[in-house]
């Protein structure tokens, strides 16, 4: 199953919004997901917003993956969550991840949050 990982980005003021257009990121997506969020969020404003609305599933690679991309931007930038659903939800909070990301209920919550920051 060679799928490219689809990715949607949005910049505005003070924050990118990457939208995962996959239902899931697994063993299989996870490497391609890194490598394509450190491409579109390269140079991108200081607040990185990823939109998981979509994805139904992720695994313990998928999770490590979107850890990796939080170390990949380093201490002066932040990944923010998006629009959860409740799958992967359950994986954040069972493996504790969702002390470590700031979690937003949805897209546009997250964007006024920025707007107000």
């Amino acid at each position: 199953m060679g799928c490219i990982m689809q990715l949607q980005t949005q910049t505005r003021p003070k924050v990118i919004s990457v939208q995962v257009m996959e239902d899931r990121i697994d063993a299989a997506t996870a490497i391609q997901f890194k490598e394509k969020m450190r491409d579109v969020t390269r140079d991108g404003p200081a607040r990185v917003v990823l939109d998981l609305a979509r994805v139904q599933f992720l695994d313990s690679s998928g999770l490590g993956a979107i850890v990796a991309v939080k170390k990949l931007l380093g201490p002066d930038r932040a990944l923010e969550l998006a629009s959860l659903t409740p799958t992967v939800e359950k994986v954040f909070r069972l493996t504790r991840m969702d002390s470590i990301f700031t979690i937003h209920l949805s897209l546009e919550a997250a964007v006024a949050h920025a707007a107000s920051a």
